[in-house]
């Protein structure tokens, strides 16, 4: 079998934040940035703006509106996400065993958090693992954390249709609880991300020692500061906090409160955003793919943070190298398994060039 290199990427080789290179090889599913001495007659040459393989940090392969799909739904779902340039998921909770997944080399690289963890009749039917008992999850969390990569989801506040009143967002956990799960987590190793809605949630979170809040649209100045000193990551979900206005009129006549919340997330959505930028929040991109909304969004999620105001270079940095640096995942260096996109332009210039990648490059095979 040959050694010669089968593509050369060329053009503007966007590596991290601080290495730009010109020209880039792929020889065994590996990159090499040293100039081969034989070209190779079958090599392919490649020309534009490369990034690392983008990564979605709040994804659900293996969930729909209605709960966990079929093998061939979750396949389809990952195939749109690689064809979106979507090379790495963090699957921020399913229902479905997607281990399956790990095992394609055709499909993007799966980080999976198991299942969602949250209390009976206090999150969406079908999606997540429920508890009868609070006290209970401590020990929940270590069992997810065994079955998992590295990470475990919970639901930290949802509505509680028992309020007087109507219904509202409450935290789900005891703050003693909590913080009793967390360290459980860590002591296996594993990190905590949590989905909060709320206000009241979020000092209980950081309290404890999470790792990680999900859509943090409640959060406060305060809070903020506090995410930002501790390192704690927040993933936005722009895309999801969209359909607040949707939900809340769906809500307003059972659950009034509920409802004149959730508008007013909705309405300050992008200053939210860019209280947590300005603070030095450390943000990720996540489409929250699954459920409601369609897997493939990446560039859509990332026009959301542009619209918020982050800039575009930025954005682009937090979707591919950081992310892929969060996660453990390394930087593209000599050897390192060949998970590239590539496009016409600059999306550091302009966001939506995202949308359409000219090449994808997952483990050396071309898409």
């Amino acid at each position: 079998m040959s050694d010669a290199p089968t593509l050369h990427i060329r053009g503007n080789v966007l590596l991290d934040d601080d290495r730009e290179v010109g020209d880039l090889w792929v020889r065994g599913g590996r990159v090499s940035l040293t100039r081969p001495s034989a070209q190779g007659a079958g090599m392919r040459v490649i020309e534009g703006w490369v990034l690392p393989g983008l990564v979605d940090v709040h994804c659900h392969i293996g969930l729909a509106a209605e709960g966990p799909v079929p093998h061939d739904v979750a396949l389809r779902q990952a195939i749109t996400d690689r064809d979106s340039g979507v090379l790495v998921v963090r699957d921020a909770g399913s229902p479905s065993d997607t281990r399956w997944v790990q095992a394609r080399t055709d499909l993007p690289r799966l980080i999976r958090a198991g299942k969602h963890l949250a209390l009976t009749r206090r999150y969406l039917r079908d999606f997540g693992h429920e508890l009868d008992d609070p006290s209970d999850l401590p020990e929940a969390v270590r069992e997810q954390a065994v079955r998992g990569d590295g990470w475990v989801k919970l639901v930290g506040d949802w509505i509680d249709r028992s309020l007087p009143g109507g219904g509202d967002l409450t935290p789900l956990w005891p703050p003693d609880v909590l913080a009793r799960a967390v360290a459980g987590a860590h002591a296996e190793a594993a990190r905590v991300t949590v989905h909060t809605f709320a206000t009241e949630t979020v000092d209980a979170l950081l309290d404890a020692g999470v790792d990680g809040i999900e859509h943090g649209t409640g959060m406060t100045g305060e809070q903020i500061s506090r995410a930002a000193a501790a390192g704690v990551a927040v993933t936005p979900t722009l895309l999801q906090v969209a359909r607040f206005e949707e939900i809340a009129a769906q809500a307003e006549s059972k659950y009034p409160l509920f409802a004149k919340r959730m508008r007013h997330l909705h309405a300050r959505r992008y200053e939210q955003v860019r209280d947590l930028y300005d603070a030095g929040v450390r943000l990720l991109v996540g489409t929250d793919a699954g459920g409601t909304i369609a897997h493939g969004r990446i560039a859509d999620e990332c026009a959301e943070l542009v619209a918020a105001g982050i800039p575009a270079a930025e954005v682009v940095a937090m979707v591919s190298w950081r992310a892929r640096s969060f996660l453990g995942l390394g930087s593209v260096v000599e050897g390192a398994s060949a998970d590239l996109v590539v496009y016409p332009e600059d999306p550091r210039e302009n966001i939506d060039v995202l949308r359409y990648p000219t090449a994808i490059v997952l483990r050396g095979e071309l898409y």
